[in-house]
């Protein structure tokens, strides 16, 4: 490795935050290997997070599947015709968050398609035959649902929203989450996957992102890597998250997530994201946010060699449900929690459950939350902000 490689990595282990112009050297001649570049994110890691490893015991709940766009990746959007239902009912939603509550969850994660009501009659019909004008007043009516009925917390994934619409949901959510997916404009010209989802251009999703700083909403946010952006638009989207966070202190956890070719889909003939990739990515996604910042990849998208990317410096494997499948991913099943936990000792960590809020933004500060999230939150939790009763909770469950 070259002395100034020797130095880039040196600069990041002393907790000195990179400059953009030096986070863009990872992708410049001379850069390190992955294998140094993995050992200087873990020892950050375990610096900013120890030698635990968490994940969210969730249900997954698609309120809809209908959406104003068009991804060249995605298999979770259906049209009026070949949707089996417009919306789930508020007692179909009830019964899957109770069915979770009984398995020891505690996430209600609601994923579903950008404003379907905008391009549809139909599901402009359904809402208004209900009382409501948008999804997204929906969606707040079933998160505040949720939260009474049951001992689930709402975690919200419903696209780009206005300050409004953000404001309407956080007294329900204690965090919510929005994809930057990428910063790169060459993926919605023509062509491009996301030539056709006005709501994935960049500028867009930003502003989300931003006004959920000026809110105080802890957020959850990544990047989704091998859809034909280069390493240097990778960084610059770590480095739009990083300046987000600084600003506001709200990002709660970055994901990288790798993609998977699905069939009967524009890019069902494109090549997986590879290993190599993924962990060339989070290593250089932990050095450059730091030792603090909580860094997740899914383990049911890489299910054969998915503990290798504790290497990289993760410390969150996100959303894991005994119950529901990965709607976005139906393909890919979660791994049992037994052998997640397993798999996660043999590399020398702890695995714990958490909730959808991570510890920081509720233990020992009341910064974030609404007062009755907040006491939901320390109610559901240990002294540390952990789920009570640890992994022993999920014994003798997938």
């Amino acid at each position: 490795m070259r002395s100034v490689d020797k130095n880039l990595l040196s600069h990041a282990r002393s907790l000195s935050p990179l400059s953009d112009k030096e986070a863009y050297l990872f992708d410049g001649p001379g850069c390190p290997t992955i294998e140094e570049l993995c050992a200087a994110a873990s020892q950050l890691r375990d610096l900013g997070k120890g030698r635990t490893v968490t994940f969210s015991p969730k249900v997954f709940i698609p309120l809809t599947h209908l959406c104003r766009d068009f991804c060249g990746y995605c298999t979770f959007r259906q049209s009026p015709e070949t949707a089996a239902r417009l919306y789930m009912t508020p007692e179909e939603v009830l019964n899957v968050a109770t069915a979770g509550q009984r398995l020891g969850c505690t996430e209600a994660l609601f994923t579903l398609g950008e404003r379907p009501e905008q391009r549809y009659p139909e599901a402009k019909q359904w809402l208004r035959n209900r009382g409501f004008a948008t999804t997204l007043e929906y969606l707040a009516y079933v998160c505040q649902l949720v939260m009474d009925e049951t001992n689930m917390l709402p975690h919200a994934n419903p696209g780009t929203m206005s300050r409004r619409e953000l404001a309407a949901l956080q007294p329900f959510n204690p965090s919510m989450g929005l994809m930057l997916e990428s910063t790169s404009a060459r993926l919605y010209q023509a062509g491009g996957p996301h030539e056709f989802a006005p709501s994935k251009r960049p500028r867009v999703r930003l502003r989300t992102m931003e006004l959920a700083g000026e809110l105080g909403i802890p957020f959850t946010t990544g990047i989704l890597i091998g859809i034909g952006e280069s390493r240097s638009e990778r960084i610059e989207a770590i480095l739009a998250i990083r300046d987000l966070h600084r600003a506001y202190g709200h990002i709660q956890e970055v994901i990288i997530q790798n993609f998977r070719a699905k069939p009967a889909t524009p890019m069902a003939d494109a090549v997986d994201a590879t290993s190599h990739e993924l962990l060339w990515t989070v290593a250089v996604a932990r050095i450059l946010l730091g030792p603090d910042v909580n860094l997740q990849v899914p383990p049911n998208l890489s299910s054969d060699d998915y503990e290798e990317y504790l290497a990289a410096g993760i410390n969150d494997w996100g959303g894991v449900s005994p119950l529901t499948i990965d709607f976005v991913n139906p393909e890919a099943p979660w791994p049992a929690l037994a052998d997640l936990q397993r798999r996660t000792a043999e590399q020398g960590l702890t695995l714990k459950p958490r909730l959808p809020v991570y510890p920081e933004y509720f233990v020992n500060t009341r910064a974030w939350l609404s007062d009755s999230l907040q006491e939901k939150a320390i109610a559901l939790t240990d002294a540390e902000g952990y789920v009570k009763g640890g992994m022993e909770r999920y014994a003798g469950r997938n």
